[in-house]
C-alpha cells in the first residue's frame, strides 16, 4: 500500500513541480563535478611546478612563497621572522600533505596557517627589531665566516699585519671593495658589506673596511719589534714598482731591460720578513669572482713615502751600490707624481757616475734625494813617491772631504765594502796611512776597522742626534763564478734566485767587523740595514752580460771577461731595500711619538 502511495503521488502529483526538482538535482551534480575537476586541476598544476625545477622565474617565485612557512607574532614592536629555505624531498611530501588537508577539508590532516611573507629586498626595518630564526642565523653565520676568510689579509694580528698596506692619515677610510659574480647578498638583500677590523659583516648598505686610524696603528705597532732582514723572497707578479723601461734616471749600467735582457723573473720576487708584512699601498681592493680571490699586492706607495719626506733631506752616502740604492727610490717616488717636470737633479745632469754628488729635487715635496760618492767614507789620499811621483794611499784616520755637506742632513744612509775587496786594498802593501805614516803591510779587515772607527767617531762628533736619523747599510753580496770581476768571473745565465740556504756565502767577517764598531759608538746609535743575506740569495737579479745596451765587437768578445755581478738591475733587488727603508721610517716615528708621551 506504501507502494502504491508512492507511486499515485509521482503520477498523481503536479509535474510541474516534479520537473523543477528533477532539474535543480541535475544542477547540483553539475556543481560537484566542476568543484572536483577545478580541483584536480589545481592539485595536478601545483605537483607539475613543484617536480619541474626548470620553471620560469616568476612560477618559481610563486612556488617559493607557497613552500615556504612563515609566522609573524608581534610582542613590543619586535618581529621574528623565519626565513625561506630550500626543502628536501621530505620537505615537499610534508608540505604536499598540508596542502592537500587545506584543499579537503574534510581530511584528518591539520589545516596550516600560511602567514603572509614579508616582501623580499624588505627595507622597511627601522620600525621593528628583526631578530633571525636560528636557522638564518646559522647561514648568515657560515657567510660571515666565508667572508671573512676571504679577507684574512684585512685583519692584523700580534705578528703579522693582515691587509698590505701603507699606514694612512687618521681621519681616512680604508676601502675594501667586494665585487663578485654573481653578487653575494646578506639575508636582507643588500649587496654591500660592512667588513669591520675584527671581520664582522654588517648589512648596512655601505662599502666600508678597516679603519685608517686602527689599522695604521696596528701595522706601526707590527713593525716595532720585526727583524725586517729575516726572511725570504716570494713570487709577487704584481711586481715590479715601477714598469720597466719607464725612469730614464736609471744609469745605463743598472738598466737592464732596456739592454736587452729577455727574461723577467727576476722582477717579480719581493722580499717577505717572517716576523711582519712590510707596509704597502693604503688602498685595498679585494676581488671575489667564481669562488676564486684574486688578492691585490700591495706595494710601497711613493707618495706616501714623500709626505714623510715633506721638507726633508735623505742623502745617500757610499760606493756605487748606494748609487743603486739611490737611483732605486728615486725612481719609485718619482713614478707616484704625474708631472715629472716636478722632479729634477738640481744641477741639470742626466748622468750620475762623473760627479761626486748629486740631488734629485721634489719641487711639491719641499724634499730632496741626495748622493755623495764615498767608496771608503775615509779620505782617498796622495803621497810623494820616488822621483817626484805621486803615490796613492787611503788615510784610516780623516773622514772624507765631502762630509760637511751633509752632516745636517734629517736621514743620512751610509754604506762601504766594495772597494775593500779590491787588489790594492786586499793586499794592503803601501796603501794604507795614518798621519804621515804609511804602513808598508797592513791586514785589511784591521785597515777596515781603523776606518771605521774613524767614520764612527765622526759621526758621534758631528751630527745631532735629535735632528738626523743615520743608518748603515750593509753588505750586498756578489755572485761572481771562476773568478772574479776581472778575473773571468761570470752570473750570465742566472734566471732564477737561490732556494737553498746551504749555497748561501760565509757572512763577511767585515760586516762582524762593522756591527762590533756600531754597537762601541756613544752618541748616535746607527740603525743596521743588514741586507746581506736577503742579498745573498739573489744570485738572478745582477745585470752580468746587460750592462750597456750598445756593445761593440771587442766589447762582445770580451763581454764574459767583464760580467757585472756585483751591481743590481733597476728595477730589482734596491727597490727591496727601499721597502726596508720605509719600513725603518715608520718605525722611527713611532718611536718618536712614544718618547713624547707622558
Amino acid at each position: 500500500m506504501a507502494d502504491a502511495a508512492k507511486q499515485a503521488s509521482i503520477n498523481g502529483g503536479s509535474l510541474i513541480s516534479e520537473l523543477r526538482s528533477l532539474f535543480s538535482l541535475r544542477r547540483t551534480k553539475k556543481t560537484v563535478a566542476f568543484a572536483y575537476g577545478f580541483m584536480f586541476f589545481f592539485l595536478a598544476f601545483t605537483v607539475f611546478l613543484a617536480f619541474n625545477p626548470s620553471s620560469n622565474s616568476s612560477s618559481s617565485s610563486w612556488f617559493t612563497n607557497i613552500f615556504s612557512s612563515s609566522s609573524t607574532s608581534s610582542t613590543s614592536g619586535s618581529t621574528i621572522t623565519s626565513s625561506p629555505t630550500i626543502f628536501s624531498d621530505e620537505s615537499y611530501r610534508s608540505h604536499f600533505s598540508s596542502i592537500f588537508s587545506y584543499i579537503f577539508p574534510n581530511s584528518s590532516q591539520q589545516v596550516p596557517n600560511f602567514a603572509p611573507l614579508p616582501p623580499p629586498n624588505n627595507t622597511s626595518r627601522s620600525q621593528n627589531t628583526t631578530v633571525q630564526s636560528p636557522t638564518t642565523q646559522n647561514q648568515n653565520q657560515t657567510q660571515s665566516k666565508d667572508l671573512h676568510d676571504k679577507i684574512e689579509v684585512l685583519k692584523p694580528n700580534q705578528s703579522t699585519i693582515g691587509a698590505p698596506k701603507s699606514p694612512v692619515a687618521p681621519n681616512r677610510t680604508v676601502n675594501a671593495v667586494l665585487t663578485s659574480s654573481p653578487v653575494r647578498k646578506n639575508s636582507t638583500g643588500n649587496k654591500d658589506v660592512k667588513v669591520t677590523e675584527k671581520g664582522k659583516k654588517q648589512s648596512n648598505g655601505t662599502n666600508v673596511g678597516l679603519s685608517a686610524k686602527q689599522g695604521s696603528e696596528n701595522l706601526v705597532e707590527s713593525l716595532m719589534n720585526c727583524n725586517f732582514f729575516d726572511g725570504n723572497w716570494v713570487r709577487d707578479d704584481s711586481y715590479p714598482l715601477y714598469k720597466p723601461g719607464s725612469c730614464s734616471l736609471i744609469d745605463e749600467q743598472f738598466n737592464c731591460f732596456v739592454n736587452g735582457r729577455p727574461d723577467n723573473g727576476y722582477l717579480k720576487l719581493k722580499w717577505k720578513p717572517k716576523g711582519c708584512t712590510l707596509p704597502r699601498n693604503k688602498n685595498i681592493n679585494v676581488k671575489i669572482e667564481n669562488d676564486i680571490d684574486e688578492f691585490a699586492t700591495y706595494r710601497l706607495n711613493g707618495s706616501d713615502m714623500l709626505e714623510l719626506l715633506r721638507g726633508k733631506r735623505l742623502v745617500f752616502v757610499g760606493d756605487s751600490l748606494n748609487r743603486n740604492m739611490w737611483e732605486s727610490l728615486v725612481c719609485i717616488l718619482r713614478n707616484s707624481i704625474k708631472d715629472h717636470t716636478k722632479v729634477y737633479e738640481a744641477s741639470g745632469r742626466h748622468h750620475f757616475r762623473s760627479e761626486a754628488s748629486y740631488s734629485f729635487v721634489f719641487e711639491d715635496y719641499n724634499c730632496t734625494i741626495e748622493f755623495f760618492v764615498s767608496p771608503f767614507l775615509v779620505q782617498e789620499w796622495e803621497v810623494n813617491g820616488k822621483n817626484g811621483s805621486k803615490k796613492e794611499t787611503l788615510r784610516l784616520d780623516l773622514i772624507e772631504r765631502s762630509a760637511d755637506q751633509y752632516k745636517t742632513a734629517d736621514i743620512i744612509v751610509f754604506n762601504t765594502g766594495h772597494w775593500w775587496t779590491h787588489e790594492k786594498t786586499s793586499k794592503g802593501e803601501d796603501y794604507y796611512q795614518e798621519g804621515s805614516h804609511v804602513y808598508s803591510e797592513l791586514n785589511v779587515l784591521e785597515a777596515f776597522r781603523k776606518a771605521m772607527t774613524t767614520w764612527a767617531r765622526w759621526v758621534d762628533a758631528n751630527i745631532s742626534p735629535t735632528k738626523t736619523l743615520v743608518l748603515f747599510r750593509g753588505y750586498s753580496a756578489t755572485h761572481f763564478r771562476g773568478g772574479q770581476w776581472n778575473s773571468g768571473g761570470q752570473c750570465d745565465h742566472e734566471s732564477e734566485a737561490i732556494k737553498n740556504e746551504t749555497y748561501l756565502s760565509e757572512y763577511p767577517p767585515k760586516m762582524r767587523m762593522m756591527e762590533s764598531v756600531l754597537k762601541g759608538m756613544k752618541k748616535i746609535q746607527v740603525t743596521y740595514m743588514n741586507i746581506t743575506r736577503m742579498t745573498d740569495y739573489r744570485k738572478d737579479g745582477h745585470p752580468s752580460i746587460y750592462r750597456k745596451k750598445k756593445l761593440s765587437k771587442e766589447e762582445i768578445k770580451s763581454s764574459l771577461m767583464f760580467q757585472d755581478c756585483s751591481h743590481w738591475c733597476l728595477p730589482g733587488v734596491p727597490d727591496a731595500w727601499n721597502e726596508l727603508l720605509y719600513a725603518e721610517l715608520l718605525r722611527k716615528q713611532k718611536q718618536k711619538q712614544q718618547q713624547k708621551k707622558p
